[in-house]
């Protein structure tokens, strides 16, 4: 390299210094407006909002933080390492290659425009139309690696019945090749918490390894072999994972993914429409463990002093209530002390004792005659009633739960929706709400709806102050709905719902999508500076051709390397397995697709909106006018 080809370094730093404050603006526009299109996932509320707020609040300090070294830190490195024989971009064969690729179909794209711009608007009208024809779901479901059976028999049910039941089913459980080990109860535990009656059963199924499962074995087929197998008369089966219930029931109160909230002021009344709903959501598809909660049914025994009787026999009322609660309730009759911890002392009749009707009928009563049966003083009889009262809002409640299995949860409740409106006729001061994870899936895109748009309008803002023209800042965001084709199609290809999720993968790829659209906005108004610092105002539409087909070729690069560095970070979530992958997936997947048809929108249809925009200036007035500085 010869001495007259050399600059000095305080040439290099003027050059780099010039460089870094053309770009600067750009650069923090673009970062702002990746920024500014997480706001509607910071906006997200309850379970949504957990669970995507870590993601959010980590791109924005990732992209303030990069900022800030774009500005400051990529410049002073520069100066220190960018010394010697420089290569031109001319040279670099991997960016010759793409240029040869790139350059002979933008001219063709250039040169028929109308046509291009047809077959985008034809596929971006295609893409909305998948969007009609594919499911939604509030969240894709989580794989938790443990299985929760939940069934539920009559509100009548014994303890003992109970217990044979619990047993039979642990057994049946147990018997399948891909259950490590099974763990269950009946009723509730001894906390005010759980309002869980007898007749309510819930067994965590822990499961082996998937390498030790038969082959072709899923999660879904081991619980439809197990539901097959677990059919006993009066028990309705259900079928759940232990902290998916868990945050539904604290959220919602609903123990199954979907719940239709009966209200009114009478049980019985509660507890027919009930019935009536559980009739016509039976036979829908993809509706299953349908479930109308036994409000009623319940048995109670009944027993009221006879005031006559105990006159006879010299009792009181206090002494015969002292008798049933010693003998079937149980009475506290001292405590045990076990170092720090006490236990109370509880003693009553044994099972054998008090196991049927006629037995408590014998209890012996002690009278100054001697022993006589309880039923002599009392008139002792079983009742039907409430098994457990429900209420909310003051208002009392029944429930008809079921699970959506093999279809997606939005179509099948909107279906459900509109047969109960068509058949259902409530009584007046009787209404329902359709709750579980359809009220967190109608929560989230209620606020996506509101919020989407506006953070649309704050990036078209931001555009407008980077580029000084409304025209410019249009054909940048035009990448928006162009990303939104190839996304589209890759969640639909995949055979995704939609979901809270792709709403957040969808929210981020137009972020990445329109901080490209800067990239190629910015060299295309530095061919319109160079045009005109070339060829003055003898400028006509071959010239402008020539510089707008410049502007894009040269600096493919940077256009290619942000696309890129986008894909190659989140194609390998594709074929990723493991815990959260369910989550990650759905992300990811309208990032993938949107990013490749930005990268098309922003290569060939940009230049081309942008020719035209400068076309229609030129026939206007003679000239172009262009900015000085971005």
């Amino acid at each position: 390299m010869n001495n007259s080809n050399k600059i000095s370094n305080k040439e290099r730093i003027a050059i780099i210094e010039k460089s870094a404050k053309q770009v600067g603006k750009p650069v923090v526009h673009a970062i702002l407006i990746i920024v500014v299109s997480f706001i509607p996932v910071f906006l997200l509320t309850g379970q949504e909002g957990k669970l995507f707020h870590p993601l959010a609040w980590t791109k924005t300090m990732v992209m303030a933080s990069s900022m800030i070294l774009a500005i400051t830190l990529i410049p002073v490195l520069m100066v220190l390492l960018m010394r010697g024989k420089m290569r031109p971009e001319s040279k670099n064969p991997v960016s010759n290659f793409f240029v040869r690729l790139y350059e002979p179909v933008l001219s063709w794209c250039l040169k028929w425009k109308k046509t291009v711009l047809t077959v985008n608007i034809i596929a971006l009208v295609l893409s909305i139309f998948l969007l009609t024809r594919m499911g939604s779901q509030f969240m894709p479901p989580l794989d938790e690696g443990t299985i929760l059976f939940m069934p539920v028999a009559l509100p009548d049910a014994s303890n003992a019945e109970m217990k044979r039941i619990l047993q039979v089913q642990d057994k049946i459980i147990s018997s399948s090749p891909e259950v490590k080990n099974v763990l269950g109860k009946a009723g509730r535990i001894n906390s005010a918490t759980d309002n869980a009656p007898i007749s309510m059963v819930e067994t965590i199924v822990l499961l082996k390894p998937k390498s030790e499962w038969r082959a072709g074995m899923t999660k879904d087929k081991i619980i439809s072999q197990l539901n097959e197998r677990l059919q006993i008369p009066g028990v309705t089966n259900g079928w759940t994972q232990p902290i998916i219930n868990r945050i539904n029931m604290l959220s919602t109160g609903i123990r199954t993914d979907v719940g239709v909230k009966i209200f009114g002021q009478n049980l019985d009344t509660i507890y027919r429409l009930g019935q009536m709903i559980a009739g016509e959501l039976k036979g829908i598809k993809g509706i299953t463990d349908l479930y109308p909660e036994q409000i009623t049914g319940g048995k109670y025994l009944n027993i009221e002093v006879n005031k006559d009787a105990i006159g006879r026999y010299g009792l009181t009322t206090d002494d015969v209530n002292s008798i049933v609660q010693s003998a079937l309730g149980g009475m506290n009759v001292g405590q045990i002390y076990q170092g720090r911890e006490r236990f109370s002392v509880n003693v009553r009749l044994a099972q054998d004792w008090r196991a049927s009707l006629e037995d408590i009928k014998g209890t012996l009563v002690q009278t100054k005659n001697g022993p006589l049966p309880l039923s002599d003083v009392a008139s002792i009889s079983l009742k039907d009633g409430p098994s457990m009262i429900s209420s909310e809002n003051a208002l009392l409640r029944g429930t008809v739960l079921f699970d959506v299995r093999g279809r997606d949860l939005g179509s099948t409740v909107k279906e459900a929706m509109q047969k109960l409106d068509k058949t259902l006729t409530l009584p007046k001061g009787y209404f329902i709400n359709w709750s579980g994870q359809w009220e967190n899936q109608l929560h989230a895109q209620k606020t996506l709806e509101l919020i989407i748009p506006v953070a649309i309008l704050l990036i078209l803002l931001i555009l407008y102050f980077t580029f000084h023209d409304l025209r410019d800042a249009f054909n940048t965001i035009l990448s928006v709905p162009f990303a939104f084709v190839g996304g589209i199609l890759m969640v639909y290809l995949w055979g995704e719902n939609l979901s809270v999720a792709v709403a957040v993968g969808f929210i981020a790829l137009f972020g990445v999508a329109v901080e490209t659209g800067v990239v190629m906005m910015i060299y295309l108004e530095e061919a319109m500076q160079r045009m005109v610092r070339e060829k003055g105002t003898a400028i006509d539409v071959v010239t402008l051709r020539h510089y707008v087909l410049e502007g894009a070729v040269k600096r493919l690069r940077p256009k290619l390397m942000t696309v890129c560095v986008a894909l190659f970070g989140l194609v390998p979530v594709l074929w990723s397995n493991g815990t959260g992958i369910e989550l990650m997936r759905p992300v990811a997947l309208p990032m993938i697709g949107g990013m490749v048809t930005s990268a098309i929108s922003i290569l060939l249809v940009m230049p081309i909106i942008f020719e035209l925009f400068k076309e229609n200036e030129l026939k206007k007035h003679g000239s172009i006018k262009v900015k000085d500085s971005l």
